[in-house]
């Protein structure tokens, strides 16, 4: 810059050259690119339609825009991505962008903010890439706030909100300490052991015999399971006494998995003891089987302490559609070809095929190349209707089969690179706590500031950079590139 001077003399500011006709010539990051007013202009709230007038401002106007100035050559030079801006300037040409494979999507959101470019030029398929991404980044902030949150200790709670958080770690977070990791296996364990109860109680040689003459389970058998159910029940009520959210909590899919596991015992026990006095007692007794069936649902506690089995259910959420796919295939190929066997089969004088709802099974079997045998074609077009069947079934099984799995092996890699990245981010965070001390305190870093003025090479040398670390969807500032939002 010039001192004292506000207008670089080159500029020509008689209005002879319009801003139509002005020719604009941009450097980004070495790439040099020559753009003229009347493209820039179809979108004038843009950082490159801004360049067209700001010569006529003098040098605030200039730098305000851009990080360096030519008045011989007229180029603005700008320390950004060149590959982005590529992308970007499509937006003057075409009237949309898109965004190259390979570059970070927040970056390249950055990028579009930097140059003043409107989100909704943004093509949909790279809408959907910068979605997934910010989805990551979140997920990955929220699960690095609640280690952060589980690490510290607010002074100001009561004895009672630090117990209960307290007991939340110790039974929902078994990574949390080594205590915490003894109790999820123990929980594990009695699930298991409560499974393989209920299975081993139905075995005729293992019940006994009441006095009525009725077969129950053993006695043993009751125990455990009353230690079972016991365990189960003061788990969840010291999760539930303990969780911050408690209707939240009430409402979650596991959580009421937990309830219908426990709840069956407590009524059928409620049931023994005083339902006989009214109704009868063969009644009571029907309830209490319908009600042990209900058991099985503890098996579904396997989830809590399983990730493959929370992937397999996120999966199969996912795959809604071609789930959706291959219930349709079927349909469609069992109305179909058991209507087909049941015309073909009228012919012959023994026909199992007595009509096209009961020759829903057989399509059924036959498609799922089951093929029990207890309905089977004797002509043979049936057989030919049937070997058409079983083959179109088997292709529209394995149809939906290769995405179902391409989502589970996603959101499993998914998981672990999450997992991974909120742990790198803690180390890193960690790591800057402790250069941080070993640097000294703020006063003594403004005193050498102070000294080093003067000198351009001392002063660029004591410069404090912000930490890599920082997680702006932790904080309400966003002055900073983050390390997540740095390609890896």
């Amino acid at each position: 810059k010039m001192a004292g001077d506000s207008r670089f003399p080159d500029v020509d500011t008689d209005g002879s050259e319009t801003s139509e006709e002005m020719e604009i010539v941009v450097n980004v990051g070495g790439v040099r690119q020559v753009f003229y007013g009347d493209n820039l202009n179809q979108y004038p709230e843009t950082r490159l339609a801004e360049l067209v007038n700001c010569l006529s401002g003098g040098y605030d106007s200039i730098f305000s825009l851009c990080d360096d100035y030519d008045p011989g050559k007229r180029e603005f030079y700008f320390d950004r991505d060149p590959d982005a801006f590529k992308c970007i300037i499509d937006v003057y040409y075409f009237g949309e962008i898109h965004m190259k494979k390979g570059i970070c999507p927040i970056c390249f959101k950055n990028e579009m903010e930097f140059w003043k470019v409107d989100l909704k030029f943004l093509d949909d398929c790279c809408k959907a890439h910068l979605s997934e991404k910010k989805e990551e980044l979140e997920e990955i902030a929220r699960r690095v706030q609640l280690i952060l949150d589980d690490l510290g200790v607010d002074a100001s709670e009561s004895r009672w909100k630090r117990c209960q958080k307290c007991i939340w770690k110790f039974l929902e977070k078994p990574e949390s300490s080594y205590p915490a990791r003894v109790i999820a296996v123990l929980s594990f364990l009695f699930i298991l052991i409560s499974s393989v109860v209920m299975c081993v109680g139905t075995i005729p040689d293992l019940q006994v015999v009441d006095a009525e003459g009725n077969r129950m389970e053993h006695p043993t058998l009751d125990s455990i399971e009353t230690a079972c159910i016991g365990w189960f029940t003061m788990e969840y009520v010291l999760r539930l006494i303990s969780s911050p959210n408690k209707l939240h909590f009430a409402l979650s899919f596991m959580n009421i998995v937990d309830v219908l596991a426990i709840l069956p015992f407590y009524i059928s026990l409620t049931l023994t003891h005083l339902g006989a006095k009214l109704m009868e007692l063969s009644n009571v007794q029907q309830a209490v089987q319908a009600l042990r069936i209900m058991r099985i649902a503890r098996i579904f506690k396997l989830a809590r302490h399983s990730s493959g089995l929370q992937t397999l259910t996120y999966a199969l959420k996912r795959s809604f559609k071609e789930l959706g796919l291959l219930l349709m295939y079927l349909a469609v190929g069992i109305f179909v070809f058991s209507a087909l066997g049941y015309t073909m089969e009228q012919s012959h004088p023994e026909t199992l095929f007595k009509s096209i709802p009961q020759s829903f099974w057989w399509a059924i079997i036959t498609m799922t190349t089951v093929g029990y045998g207890d309905i089977y074609p004797k002509t043979t077009l049936g057989k030919l209707n049937a070997a058409i069947s079983f083959l179109c079934g088997v292709i529209a099984i394995a149809l939906p089969i290769h995405p179902i799995i391409n989502n589970f092996v996603r959101y499993y890699n998914k998981q672990r690179v999450l997992e991974t990245a909120a742990k790198h981010e803690l180390e890193l965070m960690e790591l800057n706590s402790a250069e941080g001390k070993a640097a000294g305190s703020r006063s003594e870093l403004e005193d050498l500031s102070r000294e080093g003025k003067d000198d351009p090479f001392y002063s660029s040398r004591i410069k404090v950079s912000h930490s890599d670390t920082f997680i702006h969807l932790l904080s309400e500032e966003k002055n900073y590139r983050t390390r997540l939002q740095s390609c890896k």
